[in-house]
């Protein structure tokens, strides 16, 4: 399956997302989601889809180097999958556990 994906927040340094063959990776499990990054992403018109469809394909989000070399081996080995967001000033953590059970949507400071 192919999906495209063009998400655009500007300005602000929002959420900027442009990939066009987005082919799933791993499972995500049963997703939730906490009511204040829901409430983050509903202010800022960005669906949580559109972060979890970004995981899930191995766009990490703003991750460091030792991070995206971590989730490549954790999708690999079945460690725990971050992902980060920035959506305006806040943080949006995505995490998708080692055993693919369940995947959180976060805010940073929810950590």
């Amino acid at each position: 399956m192919t999906l495209a994906l063009n998400v655009r927040l500007d300005k602000s340094g929002y959420l900027i997302m442009n990939r066009t063959n987005l082919t799933p990776l791993f499972h995500l499990g049963r997703i939730v989601a906490t009511p204040g990054a829901l409430d983050v992403l509903q202010r800022a018109g960005v669906f949580p889809f559109q972060l979890l469809v970004g995981h899930q394909c191995g766009d990490g989000g703003v991750l460091c180097a030792e991070d995206r070399a971590a989730n490549a081996g954790a999708i690999v080995a079945g460690g725990r999958i971050l992902s980060v967001y920035e959506v305006g000033a806040e943080k949006i953590y995505v995490i998708t556990e080692a055993d693919r059970a369940s995947t959180t949507v976060l805010l940073a400071s929810e950590y």
